[in-house]
């Protein structure tokens, strides 16, 4: 054992650059597996865990109170599908509140709280029944003047103090006496059945809630087909809304998820390109030592100690990739999951053992076997045969296409070094296959880093986008959203008038006006952020802002509602969306779905006027202003000042759109990985390039005594991989636009996006012809190196070496 040691240690010592190259792919196929799998796990077990102990419900419905009775919602339970049911339960949505002024945080005191949806129970603790509410802090309500909110909103920063309903008349103020969830949000506070009514006694109108649990809600259309059946069980009309449980899911899973499908990819090229790149390194061990083989079998080694000696120059390099691959993928996970953990108000989860141990060993089994094979070949050689010297290529072998580069109209040297591929076939496809998946990679790569850069500019496109802003000069120099659009403090604009004189100030292209109309929508997803209603005052359609499907609206009563808050609510072109403002309700009719990423995630939009004509208030805090071409920015808002100034209204110069950390990380993962798996590829050529070079030192010797210069040497072993990188290259670059193509699009699935075309079309021919080129580049810069040491051998040196 100790000899076989020796042998063991004594050829990693020797061979570097291969245990580098084994060490490296390794390690990018194991960072990318533990982060994928690692992922996979940990985001979805907390949901699971606690949807499961607490019975939480497949789907919350949400009736007209006015429309049905406790009865005929009750019916409902019985409803195709159902197996379990809960309710009716009273429930008052979006209401608007505020932090009482006995909040002992007094920074947040009298600052509005945002609407939330209150509902009673029974049993309020009870650990029975279907979704069991959790309570994470302080104690159950018991008197009507006690309420429990989630940990997520303002409140949690005024544990102990009040929360006013300042929409209701009399505006009746709360105590926050505990944080509580629904595990599916089904509610967003929690109130006695003496505390809801006082709620309606104030003039908040109760609606009834149902809770389901299906046989079969695993995807959106079985939510979607049992939705429809609880709604014909119901009378016609009554079903205002309803929310799925994965709407809960993915709200707190989603970001974490999205990280997911690219890191599955990789973790896929890295694994192939480990098996391929181990192949070509331990088959070039074999075929470089032959004679140090015979020696070894002379001393006395048996063929399973030569096997073991060259599978475990494998699995020495590996172990170490190994090794630093699963650390280095436990701690890029950390920030990824933070979010995720947060969302539940737990601690920071981490990879499971179980998750780093499987992929650890799986890689390692897998180097083994794939290093084993040409070990096996080693053991099985005759010592007297491996003694033998003279390994040159069989006669015959690539005289075929020696001759027929040698009538190509290009240099001798470059002739010699194109047909060099057809002398050992095998050889040439292992390392176009490596080269091919880098090119892959590389494609695959850039096509996710063009999709990232178009989301970015979408998020600085739509209402994010102008080149000035004008808001409340009350509002200049204050932190963006100090009061909230119900709170007496707020600013509005008077949206004539500021449009009258931006019109008539020199340099205007175009100007319109915005504002969150304090509304929200009824039945709304009531996690994560709350759902808000804008109302709009002008053309805006210069701001590029796109529509995934529909029209904008065009006549009052109508509404285009966004992307996100669309797939979370179910809600479809054609359906009717109720909104409230200060308990004063509407019905507006969905025209069209938008993706915006600047007024937030959830989000309803109209015209002014259609507040105006349903007796709402439309509210316009900002205008974005678009300048002509040649119009100087300081000079147009000294102008407009003057004009602006009277009318409360100041000029506020454009910063562009914020940096969304999610993608730059993703971003820059993605080119780490890249990096790591386009050096892994390039470092299989060179390992193979060095040892064709050694093994045809004494042609190289040969062709310098009959005078090929250095500058020729290095361009016939350039060539003898530049048709090898250019097939794999034009065939690598379709493989990777195809595999970007199934990638990117569930990345939007899991933040709940459909993305638009301008993000979804990465490739154009500007980008697609210089990756064509990819694989010559990889090619090339694996070459580089031996080319190099066989251009400054010595004639002499390369002769008496053979």
């Amino acid at each position: 054992m100790s000899a076989l040691g020796k042998v063991v240690r004594s050829g990693v010592g020797r061979r570097r650059v291969q245990s580098l190259v084994m060490a490296l792919t390794t390690f990018a196929a194991v960072t990318s597996s533990v982060l994928s799998l690692g992922l996979l796990t940990v985001v979805q077990a907390p949901f699971e865990h606690a949807f499961s102990a607490r019975n939480g419900a497949h789907l919350a419905v949400q009736f007209d109170g006015s429309k049905v009775t406790d009865a005929r919602a009750a019916a409902t339970a019985h409803a195709a599908g159902v197996t379990e049911a809960g309710g009716p339960y009273p429930i008052a949505a979006a209401l608007d509140t505020t932090i009482g002024t006995d909040c002992p945080k007094k920074a947040w005191a009298g600052h509005d709280n945002g609407p939330i949806t209150v509902t009673t129970r029974p049993d309020l603790g009870s650990t029975s029944g279907m979704d069991q509410l959790a309570l994470t802090r302080g104690r159950w309500p018991t008197g009507p003047g006690e309420i429990a909110l989630p940990w997520q909103h303002y409140a949690i920063d005024c544990f102990g103090g009040s929360v006013v309903f300042s929409s209701l008349p009399g505006k009746p103020s709360f105590k926050v006496v505990g944080f509580a969830d629904s595990v599916t949000n089904s509610a967003t506070a929690f109130a006695t059945a003496d505390g809801f009514a006082r709620l309606t006694a104030a003039g908040a109108k109760s609606d009834k809630q149902m809770l389901y649990r299906f046989a079969k809600a695993g995807t959106d259309a079985d939510i979607a087909t049992d939705k429809r059946a609880v709604a014909a069980a119901a009378p016609p009309g009554t079903v205002e809304a309803g929310q799925s449980y994965l709407t809960a899911e993915w709200q707190v899973t989603g970001n974490a998820k999205a990280y997911v499908p690219f890191l599955v990819a990789f973790g896929i090229f890295g694994l192939i390109l480990s098996v391929l790149i181990i192949s070509i390194v331990v088959s070039g061990a074999v075929a470089a030592g032959i004679r140090r083989i015979g020696i070894l079998k002379s001393l006395g080694f048996t063929p399973s100690q030569v096997v073991r000696a060259y599978t475990a120059q494998a699995m020495i390099p590996a172990t170490l990739g190994v090794v630093l691959g699963t650390v280095f993928g436990n701690l890029l996970a950390v920030p990824i999951l933070d979010e995720a953990t947060k969302q539940f108000g737990a601690a920071s989860a981490t990879i499971p053992l179980w998750v780093s141990a499987v992929v650890a060993l799986g890689t390692l089994l897998v180097v083994g076997v794939t290093a084993s094979i040409p070990a096996l070949r080693a053991g099985r050689m005759p010592a007297v045969q491996a003694l033998l010297v003279g390994r040159a290529p069989k006669a015959g072998r690539g005289r075929t296409a020696q001759r027929l580069a040698s009538r190509l109209p290009l240099p001798r040297a470059m002739s010699l070094g194109l047909a060099q591929p057809f002398a050992k076939p095998a050889r040439a496809v292992l390392v176009g296959a490596a080269v091919l998946l880098g090119a892959v990679s590389l494609t695959f790569a850039v096509g996710l880093e063009a999709g990232f850069s178009k989301y970015l500019e979408a998020t600085t496109s739509g209402f994010n986008h102008a080149s000035a802003y004008v808001i409340p000069t009350a509002d200049v120099g204050k932190p963006w959203g100090l009061y909230g659009p119900n709170d007496p403090r707020h600013q509005y604009l008077d949206a004539p008038k500021v449009a009258a004189a931006l019109a008539r100030t020199p340099g205007t292209k175009a100007a319109f006006g915005w504002g969150d109309s304090g509304a929200t929508m009824v039945g709304a997803p009531t996690g994560g952020e709350t759902p808000k209603v804008f109302t709009v005052s002008g053309d805006f359609s210069w701001t590029n802002l796109e529509l995934l499907s529909g029209r904008w609206y065009s006549a009052p009563g109508e509404a285009v509602v966004g992307d996100k808050l669309a797939t979370a609510a179910g809600i479809h072109v054609g359906d009717d969306v109720t909104v409230m403002q200060r308990n004063k309700r509407t019905s507006l009719k969905v025209v069209g779905i938008e993706f915006d990423t600047n007024l937030g995630d959830y989000t309803v939009m109209t015209d002014a006027a259609t507040f105006s004509a349903a007796g709402l208030t439309p509210r316009i805090d900002q205008f974005n202003v678009e300048l002509a071409s040649n119009v100087n920015g300081s000079d147009w808002s000294a102008s407009a000042a003057a004009a602006l100034t009277p009318l409360n209204a100041s000029v506020q110069p454009s910063s562009g759109g914020l940096n969304n950390l999610v993608v730059i990380t993703m971003g820059a993962l993605v080119a780490t990985l890249t990096l790591m798996l386009i050096a892994v590829a390039a470092l299989g050529v060179l390992n193979t390039v060095v040892q064709e070079t050694r093994e045809r030192v004494h042609d190289l010797g040969i062709f310098k005594a009959l005078g090929m210069t250095p500058k020729q040497t290095i361009a016939m072993v350039l060539t003898s991989v530049t048709f090898t990188g250019l097939i794999a290259g034009l065939i690598g670059v379709p493989i990777g636009v195809a595999v970007e193509k199934a990638t990117l699009t569930p990345m939007g699935k899991a933040i709940g996006r459909h993305l638009p075309p301008s993000v979804t079309h990465t490739y154009t021919a500007g980008l697609l012809l210089p990756l064509l080129a990819g694989g010559i580049v990889i090619a090339l810069l694996g070459a580089l190196l031996p080319a190099s040491w066989a251009a400054r051998s010595r004639t002499a040196t390369a002769l008496r070496t053979e």
